[in-house]
């Protein structure tokens, strides 16, 4: 009951706080560039927590830590360290300030924009649309997953209920002050994140002894080929499969959509650098605390549940089994830090989903005939679409676990989103000589790659009769997701060596936007 009391107070502070953001910055958003971008006048501390907040969702806290802990024991916090250093530190410093730049220097409001602008074929801008289209909805819908266990902890209601409520207040307030409010909200839900995983593993360790014990009873543990200390060793069991989770998890940041427009809406150069070392320090203890909090998994081995061979876990129940047993105050945390996770990446998705469509594809059809007014009640229409959708398919997926297409879906997004644009975002910010050709063998490669994955996964087909390199890759979509992203490195310097460049004059144009000259008086006339 005082749990219940707890976690009632404390939602309706934070569902109260979210709803007055949406308002307060409604004025904001009136026009396109507002309501996508937040004018481009976003400072380091907003942007910093809404790259992590939309990085680190309920997916990671409940679902990937209590997977990879269990898979990997405390070696899985090299796939947070990875996060930080890789998917943060890296991706800002390689992509932020070019980023920025160039974005609007050729006024590109999204990723497929920026494919259109950057390689002059609207046909691109559409393409790169439609398959953010596809493959940001199943991601979306992902993000409820978790939910349910976690609020059975202390509420005894439906678990669409749950999903509803998601869903209504995060569409209230990214309708109301789109990029503003999500942003202005998701520094709000990643002070809620820091705190809340802190005082997470502090009592999650304190319910086993400390640091040492708890260390000492994991190493205890067997694992094959192990008669103890695989789960406390420095690069766990399987150092491959881990090395094919840090990649994935880390260097796919480098082409989401939902992540790489967060650069286009910082102030200046100085908030880049600003906001690199805050992004940094945010992923190491939110990725870094979650992956190491899902190490000691095991030691709940005799309270989560099973699948039907009574072996393989329930991923999703290993964290919620770790806090069952925790004081009523930190589960009340861990309720709004879980929400907070959740809505801060729905928002970030459902209006990247939206802002893509509208400009991409819906004005593009109409000829440009519609106004700013017109563009931003479109975006806002469709936030609605995308959030009802995704909260459609989170409950049909939770009534009928048997429809296995969405989860398979869910696994593949990822991958494919980072496949297809990693590498053409990536070189087209820095090469002259990137081709559209090569963009689109990416776009395919990417999207191609995962689809037969997704086949392999649905079909149950039996991958090892594909040879050990191949049935090793296909066996998981973490795997193949890697493959995705690293060909599309390959793929593209070595078709854009093939195909027909773009005209020279105006990639000039393009590229002049990094080297500006100015002029100023000479202050000493004699040497």
């Amino acid at each position: 009951m005082v749990t219940k009391i707890l976690s009632i107070i404390m939602l309706v502070i934070f569902f109260t706080v979210m709803i007055s953001v949406g308002i307060r910055t409604r004025k904001k958003a009136r026009s396109v560039s507002g309501f996508v971008l937040g004018s481009r006048q976003v400072g380091p501390w907003i942007t910093a927590f809404a790259f992590g907040t939309s990085y680190f969702s309920a997916v990671i806290f409940v679902g990937y830590a209590g997977q990879f802990g269990w898979n990997f024991g405390m070696a899985s916090t090299w796939a947070g360290l990875g996060n930080a250093f890789i998917g943060s530190l890296l991706a800002w410093n390689i992509l932020g300030r070019r980023t920025r730049i160039m974005t609007q220097h050729l006024d590109a409001k999204t990723m497929p924009d920026f494919f259109g602008k950057r390689f002059e074929s609207i046909p691109m801008k559409v393409t790169a649309s439609v398959i953010v289209f596809i493959f940001l909805i199943p991601y979306t819908a992902s993000l409820y997953n978790g939910l349910s266990s976690l609020f059975g902890l202390v509420f005894d209601i439906p678990y669409w209920v749950v999903i509803a409520l998601m869903a209504v207040l995060t569409g209230f307030y990214v309708v109301f002050g789109g990029y503003m409010a999500t942003a202005i909200n998701d520094f709000i839900q990643g002070i809620i994140m820091l705190f809340g995983i802190c005082a997470v593993i502090g009592t999650v360790l304190a319910a086993n002894g400390g640091l040492v014990p708890a260390m000492q009873k994991l190493s205890a543990i067997p694992a094959d080929g192990w008669d103890g200390g695989a789960f406390t060793s420095f690069l766990g069991p399987d150092p491959l499969a881990l090395l094919f989770v840090v990649l994935l998890t880390s260097l796919g940041t480098w082409g989401l959509p939902q992540m790489v427009n967060k650069f286009y809406a910082i102030r200046s150069e100085e908030d880049i650098h600003k906001g690199t070392i805050i992004s940094t320090f945010f992923a190491i203890v939110v990725a870094g605390g979650c992956y190491f909090l899902g190490g000691f998994g095991r030691l709940y081995a005799d309270e989560i549940a099973y699948q039907s061979d009574g072996v393989t876990p329930l991923f999703d129940t290993i964290v919620p089994s770790m806090l069952s047993t925790l004081p009523a105050l930190v589960i009340a945390i861990v309720i709004v830090l879980v929400l907070s996770a959740s809505m801060s990446t729905l928002s970030s998705l459902v209006l990247t989903s939206s802002s893509t469509f509208t400009l991409d594809v819906i004005v593009p059809a109409s000829h440009n005939t519609i106004n700013e007014v017109k563009q931003v009640s479109v975006m806002r229409l469709f936030i609605l679409f995308f959030i009802l959708v995704s909260a459609v398919i989170a409950v049909v997926k939770d009534a009928h676990p048997e429809i296995t297409f969405i989860a398979q879906m869910m696994g593949v997004s990822w991958g494919a989103l980072a496949g297809s644009f990693l590498a053409p975002f990536l070189y087209g910010l820095y090469w002259k000589g990137v081709t559209r050709a090569s963009c689109y063998a990416c776009f395919v490669w990417g999207c191609a790659l995962m689809i037969i994955q997704m086949i392999v996964s649905l079909g149950g087909i039996d991958v090892s009769g594909w040879g050990p390199v191949l049935g090793y890759l296909f066996a998981s979509s973490v795997r193949s997701g890697v493959i995705a992203m690293v060909g599309s490195l390959i793929i593209v310097p070595v078709v854009s060596t093939f195909t027909k460049k773009q005209d020279a004059k105006a990639l000039d144009e393009m590229f002049d936007c990094y080297d500006v000259r100015v002029s100023v008086k000479q202050t000493e006339a004699l040497d």
